[in-house]
């Protein structure tokens, strides 16, 4: 159960207490707030109007023990900041967040909960996040998990934080459960068509290969081996290729890929890894060894919608939608109906982004 927290500031950098009142108020006059951090992923999820709420001011990182391999910190820490305390250390975030700037937040990395290319070798966002505090539409503090990950009996609200977009809570503070970073790296680039690339990845995902990276740009195969010294050489010299800069992961991380680059819709569409790739859309790269595929297509959004869907996964308007268009997949009537009682329970007025997620929420 969440549990009710004053609203103490407790070092430098911590506004929950304004924050709060800002909320209080939107809430009594029902208007509508935008949550914003860095800012740098306005682009995704639906547009929503409101007046700016900025967490970027709640920044700073309260706790961080590098043996428990857990850090806290404010929402709006820079995720930069988080990054190089971690790097000092040895450690970084598993699931490897797209970095879209410089004024990225830790916030907004767990609201959109975007995971990079070790997302299915190392979790995704919300299997990292061990806890979480946040303001709900009424302006209290609720703090949900800890610092420790178990299993325990349950709702762990905490993680439905991660890509809710803000619609269920201001995230104030999250703790994140870490990985050391690997001895070893290497970058291997293979000239294997698509459909080979993807079986061949079954088979070696079968094995104990030091896989951090599978990403196929329509032509290569880009494999990137992360672990200890002995093990990434003897998988590099059987897998054969080319060796390629490290610096290549880092614009599949960030998704300045030149596959991604143009003007027009840009679908992701998030599949089984051994399903076939829907016909739906120009397939202009895949990541995550084949579940993850970035798509071109002028097809209306439902029927690229339904291909994915009847591949066994869904698939998302990334980048280019126009009005209130939805960009998520559409959910089944009772999951839709689950989500509003979600809303409902945590933000009554209606006040934080609405409609960002779903125009229904």
């Amino acid at each position: 159960m969440p549990t009710s927290l004053a609203s103490e500031p407790r070092a430098t950098g911590d506004i929950a207490a304004a924050l709060s009142e800002s909320i209080r108020r939107a809430a009594a006059e029902r208007a509508a707030l935008a949550i914003t951090g860095g800012d740098t992923k306005a682009f995704y999820g639906r547009s929503t109007d409101g007046e700016p709420l900025s967490i970027a001011g709640h920044r700073g990182i309260v706790a961080y023990d590098p043996s428990e391999l857990v850090v806290v910190a404010r929402a709006g820490t820079p995720l930069a900041e988080v990054e190089t305390a971690l790097a000092a250390n040895g450690q970084q975030l598993a699931f490897e967040p797209p970095r879209l700037g410089p004024a990225s937040t830790l916030g907004g990395v767990v609201a959109s909960g975007l995971s990079g290319p070790r997302r299915p070798f190392a979790g995704a966002v919300r299997d990292c996040v061990l806890g979480a505090t946040i303001l709900d539409g009424h302006g209290r503090q609720l703090r949900f998990g800890g610092q420790v990950f178990k299993n325990v009996a349950g709702f762990d609200l905490f993680r439905l934080m991660a890509g809710a977009l803000g619609v269920l809570g201001v995230i104030l503070e999250v703790s994140i459960r870490l990985a050391p970073a690997p001895r070893r790296e290497a970058a291997l680039a293979l000239e294997t068509p698509s459909a080979d690339a993807r079986r061949k990845l079954a088979e070696l995902m079968r094995r104990p290969v030091p896989l951090s990276g599978a990403f196929h740009d329509g032509r290569q195969l880009h494999l990137r081996l992360s672990g200890g010294e002995a093990g990434v050489e003897a998988i590099s010299r059987e897998l054969g290729g080319e060796s390629e800069d490290l610096a290549f992961w880092d614009a599949v991380r960030d998704l300045r890929h030149p596959a991604l680059a143009g003007d027009g819709p840009l679908w992701r569409l998030s599949l089984p890894q051994s399903a076939p790739i829907p016909p739906v859309g120009e397939a202009l790269a895949w990541d995550w060894a084949g579940a993850l595929v970035w798509m071109r297509s002028d097809l209306a959004p439902e029927q690229i919608w339904r291909g994915a869907g009847a591949a066994g996964g869904h698939a998302t308007l990334f980048r280019g939608a126009s009005g209130g268009a939805e960009v998520f997949q559409p959910l089944a009537p009772a999951m839709l109906a689950l989500h509003q009682r979600l809303k409902a329970a945590l933000d009554p007025a209606g006040v934080l982004n609405p409609g960002r997620l779903y125009g229904a929420l």
